[in-house]
């Protein structure tokens, strides 16, 4: 078990390494002048030669990727081009701990949600219950996030001038606080973001199941007769959960792409807003840093997602 982790935590390593190269070297040779930018009309040669080497931006390629990855090394994401002399993480900090919380819920519910629906219509199967869940979880998953968002803040409006009440249309409150206010502001984008997530949850946990349950040993199980509700959870379930745990490190990626649009549309505060503001303002180090921080959550889920098999399946600790 031991030995397979490390397998994976080196892989993973490698895996991040690639993602830090090929975003350097986008940035790297993206058209435009970063520092030219910064001078804008107060361009001064001598200003212009002595900014770029503070930022080191005179130096080989190689030998800025070097600095760029021994920084790194000591979680130093550098200065911002923009905001002269301002570190990244500085910019960075107060946004990544908001989109964590949004993105955490969102999965959690997700998964609390999905699963479930998904085994009740693998159960009920080809009944009207079956029906009802699957169309349900179609609709949600056919819909972009960013249009649930906006259908989500038309239906708030409509909320407040009917009832008279004030629950907000945007906003976030403090990050992992649960007052009344802060739930009113945070409960809406979550269930927004977890809506898609849960019904590609729902899908595949039915067809998964259905798979499992017209097995042979399920069959056996029952023919001992063993209860129905041993054979679901105790044998059925378990060998459904390989699919399940597969797209799991996966799911952590796709919410964060569809967090942009959520923070954006409810005026979030995570790092949504700074990361589509460096790229305007071709801010190379905050764009880097974002992209390093994604890359890390995906592999993190994904190696979430290699403890999980071990735990469903035993065979694969041996792997």
């Amino acid at each position: 078990m031991v030995q397979f982790l490390i397998k994976r935590f080196i892989g993973l390593i490698f895996v991040v390494i690639g993602v830090t190269f090929i975003t350097f070297i986008l940035g790297y040779f993206a058209p435009g002048d970063p520092i030219r930018g910064m001078l804008g009309n107060h361009f001064i040669p001598s200003v212009y030669l002595s900014l770029k080497h503070s930022y080191g931006l005179d130096l080989p390629w190689y030998q800025q990727y070097w600095h760029f990855l021994t920084n790194l090394a000591r979680f130093n994401f550098g200065l911002s081009f923009v905001t002269q002399n301002r570190p990244v993480w500085d910019i960075l900090k107060d946004g990544v701990p908001v989109s964590a919380e949004l993105g955490l819920w969102a999965l959690t519910i997700s998964v609390l949600v999905g699963v479930p629906v998904g085994i009740v219509s693998a159960l009920k199967a080809n009944t009207w219950v079956d029906t009802v869940n699957i169309g349900a979880m179609l609709v949600l998953y056919a819909l972009p996030a960013f249009v649930l968002a906006i259908f989500a803040q038309l239906v708030i409006v409509w909320f407040d001038t009917s009832t008279g009440n004030t629950w907000p249309v945007s906003g976030w409150g403090n990050p992992w606080q649960y007052t009344l206010s802060d739930l009113q502001l945070k409960i809406v984008p979550i269930l927004v973001l977890a809506a898609t997530e849960a019904a590609l949850y729902a899908r595949l946990a039915r067809n998964s199941m259905l798979e499992v349950l017209r097995q042979d040993y399920v069959r056996t199980a029952r023919a001992k007769g063993m209860r129905e509700r041993t054979v679901i959870y105790r044998h059925a379930f378990r060998n459904a959960m390989i699919p399940l745990i597969t797209i799991f490190g996966l799911s952590i990626g796709l919410l964060v792409t569809g967090a942009f649009f959520v923070e954006q549309i409810f005026n979030i505060p995570g790092i949504a807003q700074v990361s589509i503001t460096s790229i305007n303002a071709r801010d190379y180090p905050v764009m880097q840093a974002t992209v390093v921080l994604l890359a890390i959550a995906v592999v993190i889920g994904n190696l979430i997602a290699d403890i999980l098999y071990s735990v469903a399946d035993p065979r694969i600790k041996v792997a």
